[in-house]
């Protein structure tokens, strides 16, 4: 399949920036004078044939996802739906002004310069409120290969921004916590999901974000006046032996799974997340200073900028780790044979099969919950906070300030109680010595 297009880097057809180039505005000349039209047009073959298409819009990032629409839309229904679809319809005559979802997100994508996953994590979060919203369901959204996911996200981005009203919001937030019933355990899961999903999809409506996009006239953010639930306490509490679980792994990993026990130490004694396990390098090794620096590399973005820090390590756990250095294979501490993907949109990790073997050996050693991997972070951070107090656990979890750590660890180095307990012993001594009188 061929665009219109002058040279241009290659991208992937399912990648915007490819649009981006094959989409022009076509000129015409009348009366001897170069008449450049106003909207983006795009020229696609496929199957041995050629056809142009309007994108009516003079707003280039969306006439580049209208070109990838059908694009996809052609793979997957041929021509004769795809014409229907998209060439029976006049050209609009509008401002040039974002009307739907789709335009809306679009317009995101191409005046925002990093499209990382935070952003596709909002814009995830916005069209799952939408499509919650408008009843919008498809068993086949799942479906990356066969086109029933793009299908499904194709009714999303139809949807007019002026249709999602903070009422329609309200009532999907109502709608979902009530999903919940009356279990309180369910409860507070629902009510952190949903705090989650309207912080995402009201990033999406930031006045830094929307500051180049045209958008109808008298429109609001239809977030803006919908509340938070209270926020939920999250206070990590220990729920298995840190330090048989460390003997287990010692005597079982260590040779049986060598890559498992990497990520476990990792993630145990230095307190690293998932992806920062995965795309860690050995250069992040300081072996004099004893220490682990997590930074930007060419593979690695890190997750915020206060995410880039040093953590101590201890000397028996660099001697762990200079012996697997001295077998090393490869760049990456942990081997894996999938290459990274740096700029995925969605989580990508090329430890993915070591992470469901460790995984599944913490659930059988009494690591259960959502996240057993992640657990170990936790259990990192609650040792530090418990043997130097709460700002060194914070700087240890690099956390972008004390307050997050505060919502997740409690400062209590020892024992702390009235002392009064004392008296109940002398009062029962006493009590004791007068009746054997």
């Amino acid at each position: 399949m061929l665009t219109k297009s002058s040279q241009r880097p290659r991208f992937a057809r399912s990648d915007i920036r490819y649009w981006e180039n094959a989409v022009f505005q076509r000129v015409r000349y009348r009366k001897g004078k170069k008449d450049r039209s106003k909207h983006f047009s795009v020229q696609i073959q496929f199957a041995g044939r050629r056809a142009e298409f309007s994108l009516g819009t003079a707003n280039k990032a969306v006439a580049a996802r209208k070109a990838r629409e059908i694009h996809e839309h052609l793979k997957v229904n041929g021509w004769t739906a795809t014409l229907a679809k998209f060439k029976s319809r006049p050209e609009p005559k509008d401002n040039g002004a974002i009307r739907t979802v789709g335009e809306l997100i679009a317009a995101i994508e191409g005046t925002t310069a990093s499209r990382g996953r935070t952003l596709s994590e909002y814009i995830r979060s916005f069209r799952r409120i939408v499509a919650s919203a408008f009843g919008i369901d498809d068993p086949k959204k799942y479906d990356y290969r066969k086109g029933g996911r793009s299908g499904w996200i194709e009714r999303i981005d139809s949807i007019p921004l002026d249709k999602i009203t903070p009422q329609v919001v309200q009532s999907w937030k109502v709608d979902f916590l009530s999903r919940a019933g009356q279990n309180p355990a369910k409860q507070r899961t629902a009510r952190i999901s949903v705090n989650s999903a309207l912080r995402g999809a009201r990033s999406l409506f930031s006045p830094t974000r929307l500051k180049f996009i045209t958008l109808p006239l008298g429109f609001t953010s239809p977030f803006a006046s919908v509340a938070l639930e209270p926020r939920q306490a999250m206070s990590y509490r220990s729920f298995f032996d840190i330090k048989l679980l460390v003997a287990n792994a010692q005597s079982q990993l260590s040779r049986s799974d060598p890559e498992a026990f990497k990520a476990f130490l990792l993630a145990s004694m230095v307190g690293l997340r998932r992806a920062e396990i995965d795309q860690l390098e050995w250069t992040a090794f300081d072996w004099q200073l004893e220490k682990l620096h997590i930074g930007v590399t060419e593979h690695f973005a890190v997750k915020s900028q206060g995410s880039i820090g040093d953590v101590d390590l201890d000397r028996e756990l660099m001697e762990v780790f200079k012996n697997f250095y001295e077998e090393r294979r490869g760049s990456f501490v942990v081997e894996s044979r999938v290459r990274p993907r740096p700029g995925s949109t969605y989580a990508h990790y090329r430890c993915q099969r070591t992470f469901k073997r460790l995984t599944g050996w913490l659930r059988d050693h009494g690591v259960g919950g959502k996240c057993p991997l992640h657990a170990l972070r936790k259990e990192f951070g609650s040792q530090i906070c418990d043997r130097h107090g709460i700002y060194a656990a914070s700087r240890a979890l690099r956390h972008s300030d004390v307050g997050t750590t505060a919502l997740h660890y409690l400062d209590k180095r020892s024992r702390t109680t009235t002392g009064l307990g004392v008296l109940l012993s002398t009062s029962s001594d006493d009590r004791h010595g007068e009746r054997s009188q």
